[in-house]
């Protein structure tokens, strides 16, 4: 399946599929697989470009930008989860379903001191907590954490990188 007109269509505009159905003369569950496919195809080509995996010495950067921006130092990201209300996935369950009696799904991010994403992890159950979310996640497993070093300034003991938990300041 090739990258069709519609595609960008709806990337662009965010008509409905309702709508692109009426003006194509396609069957919305074409226009939604046409979608899906274009989504998946532009993450796979452009991931490595614009939200590479981090390296330590990314790590230290955004250390070192933290640290310049809002005197935190040893902070190499900072991070929240959003949670999501979605229909309820077929042939799920209530895996999605959470304390709020509404299903969810749940989006998780790091970001820099300038505010760019660095990881991101899409689709978490909705009753999952935020800390199982990241523990769960790949980014866990992807983030390249450096060797424990000296606060600016401190000659006591090396203290470990950290993140910033954002829950509560947006």
């Amino acid at each position: 399946m090739g990258i069709e007109k519609n595609d960008y269509r709806f990337l662009a505009t965010g008509n409905s599929f309702t709508s692109l159905h009426f003006e194509f003369l396609l069957g919305t569950s074409t226009i939604f697989r046409i979608v899906r496919h274009t989504c998946h195809v532009i993450w796979h080509q452009l991931r490595e470009t614009v939200m590479p995996q981090p390296k330590t010495d990314d790590c230290v950067r955004i250390a070192e930008g933290f640290n310049l921006a809002v005197q935190f130092p040893n902070c190499i990201g900072a991070i929240d989860g959003k949670h999501i209300r979605v229909k309820k996935p077929p042939h799920l369950g209530t895996r999605f379903f959470n304390y709020n009696q509404y299903f969810l799904v749940v989006l998780m991010a790091v970001a820099d001191s300038n505010y760019r994403f660095i990881m991101v992890d899409i689709g978490a159950y909705g009753s999952t907590a935020d800390a199982r979310v990241f523990s769960a996640s790949r980014m866990s497993e992807r983030l390249a954490l450096p060797k424990s070093r000296r606060l600016p300034g401190s000659a006591g003991q090396p203290a470990p990188f950290v993140m910033w938990r954002m829950k509560g300041l947006h």
